[in-house]
């Protein structure tokens, strides 16, 4: 993909997989906190906790111009889905979504939302850093960093190595 190009979108919408109290889901469209919040809200949890991981607009002292995310939309829902079962289950949350945007992410936007709902603040903080992490590490999310000289494909860790973006 080019760095001015804009990519093909596979589908329009949302595509999500949701069991009781647990959503999660991939969409090309800009991401909504308070949606995600709403999804988790019970009278059961005394806390919701939010997670937002946003573009920023440097790497290493090189300017960024976006990111630009690809996937398999069944294999990448089947994996947040089992990560958002395990941690809910480990940390008995009350209610937990997951929300990723693909495509181009712009300096400032979201590209990840979190929000996990618990009785209690800890096991609210606990999961949601936790869930992060295995999104992170597991989740088949294919990350590209734009920078004003070209792109970079980087896997979907802080700090890793990227892999120049050729053009074809």
């Amino acid at each position: 993909m080019a760095a001015n190009s804009t990519p093909q979108k596979p589908f329009e919408g949302e595509q999500s997989l949701s069991e009781h109290n647990i959503h999660v889901s991939l969409t090309y469209d800009s991401l909504d906190a308070t949606k995600a919040m709403n999804r988790v809200k019970s009278g059961e949890a005394g806390a919701v906790v939010l997670f937002a991981g946003c573009t920023r607009s440097t790497f290493h002292s090189k300017t960024v111009t976006h990111l630009a995310y690809s996937t398999y939309p069944p294999l990448a829902l089947r994996t947040l889905l089992s990560i958002a079962k395990d941690v809910k289950a480990k940390h008995e949350l009350v209610g937990i979504s997951i929300s990723h945007r693909l495509g181009r992410v712009d300096i400032g936007e979201e590209s990840v939302i979190i929000a996990v709902s618990a009785p209690h603040r800890k096991a609210g903080w606990l999961a949601g850093e936790e869930c992060l992490e295995h999104v992170k590490e597991r989740v088949e999310i294919w990350k590209e960093e734009w920078f004003e000289d070209g792109g970079v494909w980087r896997s979907n860790r802080d700090g890793a190595v990227g892999v120049p973006v050729v053009e074809s």
